[in-house]
């Protein structure tokens, strides 16, 4: 009998403990850099803007910076990084090894180094970064449909917002998904791109009692996807007792 476990939907539980890893340090891959950031020139549009890290553990984490356009009029932010190791994924996910991630923001977001000092405005990219490295900080992995809660229990990411969880999907604000969605980096290297959309605490527990299908049901009739909205509406807050 497997020792997995499952939430009442059905779908495993990953529970991480406190890191075993020391402290690695890290570089980048700069072939892997300039090909990621082709890929996202090439289907989101130019980077103008690149969040460097200056020390690195595990891996060298950067955070691309794509700004609003007028088709696009928000920020659209994509991790540089993530797959220069691979991710410890189960039997059958081995082709998901690699991976990436993306976050939008509105185009009223104050993005600067200044106005990140403050976490109101800086909390995505923090999240960008934690679950970019936490797949190497912990053995494990991500996928579309896994949600990471912000602590336990959940608490809002910022003053700013009552969101208090992510959860990991295949982009929608990308017109070409399928050809971005997939990078070749080598040919036995191929990197995805996986988009994240902030939760609140009652839409992970909804989820965890009847499923992703049902959650994403109720995200897409009220239009959620990757691009953050700090006051959205609850679609799984209770009412009367009821969900």
């Amino acid at each position: 009998m497997s020792s997995q476990e499952l939430s009442a939907s059905g779908q495993p539980i990953y529970r991480h403990e406190t890191r075993q890893h020391e402290f690695q340090l890290a570089t980048g891959n700069e072939e892997a850099i300039a090909k990621i950031t082709q890929h996202v020139e090439t289907y989101i549009g130019p980077v103008e803007g690149v969040f460097h890290e200056i020390i690195s553990d595990l891996v060298h984490l950067d955070i691309l910076f794509v700004p609003p356009t007028p088709d696009r009029n928000y920020y659209t932010l994509v991790t540089c990084g993530m797959s220069n190791l691979p991710m410890t994924v189960p039997e059958g996910a081995e082709n998901f090894k690699y991976a990436e991630l993306m976050i939008c923001l509105p185009a009223s977001w104050k993005v600067s180094e200044e106005a990140f000092q403050e976490e109101v405005n800086y909390w995505p990219v923090r999240w960008l970064k934690t679950l970019a490295r936490m797949p190497h900080e912990y053995d494990t992995w991500l996928y579309a449909a896994h949600t990471i809660p912000n602590g336990d229990p959940a608490e809002p990411f910022a003053d700013n917002t009552k969101l208090a969880g992510m959860m990991l999907t295949i982009p929608t604000t990308v017109e070409e998904l399928e050809a971005f969605f997939s990078l070749p980096l080598a040919e036995d290297k191929e990197v995805h791109f996986f988009g994240l959309i902030p939760l609140y605490k009652e839409e992970m527990d909804y989820k965890l009692k009847h499923g992703v299908d049902e959650l994403f049901d109720k995200l897409n009739k009220i239009g959620v996807n990757e691009i953050v909205q700090v006051d959205r509406k609850n679609v799984c807050k209770k009412r009367f007792g009821l969900f």
